[in-house]
């Protein structure tokens, strides 16, 4: 394939990635709206107004961060896990791998329309937050990085799901009982500093833990010896995921099943 073709082969599979998203709206967008909105009610303003400031900043700005993080992770493994496995399922994935396109494109082009809409969902959830209370952006540009490193590597993630999953069991279970308890034990609703000793360990393991205080971080500003920790181990385990989804879904048995 020439360089043009290949671009051409990227911004289509992209484009029918993107277009799929809006076209089952009510369950990409509309779910983390209604789900969002009820957080900042119950979470914000009812409990937050028991729970008091947090770190010289009030209950409901300390959990915006986490909540924005968490809808962009959330929406980001969902949908190449979910989009992936749908093509496979119905064996439209032969086709693009007997195509003249690279494995590496087939990779980005998932998980870019991951990216999409992770960040896209990201933007509705601030929206809302905006709503609720006052947003800080003290490191804009560490923000976006941030943002979209957590993005693309659980939009990898969720295609290696996508690959080995069998069932669509296997492809919801992971959200479910991994990613929802993972976020959650991160701090998303508190400080990691109000729990007991053994707890603020057992969340030091939490990869999550790393990601939500780093972009905690550049929105509010609260220092975090673990910022540059993590957004470098982060942007390394970008690295390795990429090539580690190109390398399973051109080898794995997975595939083949």
């Amino acid at each position: 394939m020439t360089p043009r073709q290949h671009i051409n082969a990227f911004l289509t599979l992209l484009r029918k990635e993107i277009s799929r998203c809006f076209r089952i709206w009510p369950q990409t967008f509309a779910a983390p709206v209604i789900t969002s909105t009820l957080y900042f009610i119950i979470f914000g303003k009812i409990l937050g107004a028991r729970v008091g400031d947090q770190h010289g900043f009030s209950y409901i700005q300390f959990i915006a961060p986490g909540l924005i993080l968490m809808s962009v992770l959330m929406g980001s493994y969902i949908n190449t896990s979910s989009s992936f496995f749908g093509t496979k399922f119905s064996r439209a994935v032969e086709e693009l791998l007997m195509s003249p396109m690279p494995t590496s494109t087939i990779v980005l082009g998932y998980t870019l329309g991951g990216v999409f809409r992770g960040l896209f969902t990201g933007l509705i959830v601030s929206i809302i937050a905006m709503v609720f209370t006052h947003i800080h952006y003290v490191h804009i540009w560490l923000m976006f990085y941030s943002i979209f490193i957590t993005s693309f590597l659980f939009a990898l993630v969720g295609m290696i799901n996508g690959i080995f999953a069998r069932t669509f069991d296997e492809v919801s279970w992971i959200p479910s009982f991994i990613l929802t308890p993972l976020t959650y034990l991160a701090g998303v609703f508190y400080s990691i500093s109000l729990l007991p000793p053994v707890w603020q360990v057992i969340s030091h393991f939490d990869p999550v833990y790393y990601l939500i205080s780093a972009f905690r971080f550049s929105m509010l500003g609260l220092k975090s010896d673990v910022t540059t920790y993590a957004l470098s181990v982060s942007s390394i385990l970008v690295v390795i995921a990429f090539f580690a989804t190109s390398y399973s879904l051109r080898y794995s048995a997975r595939m083949r099943d």
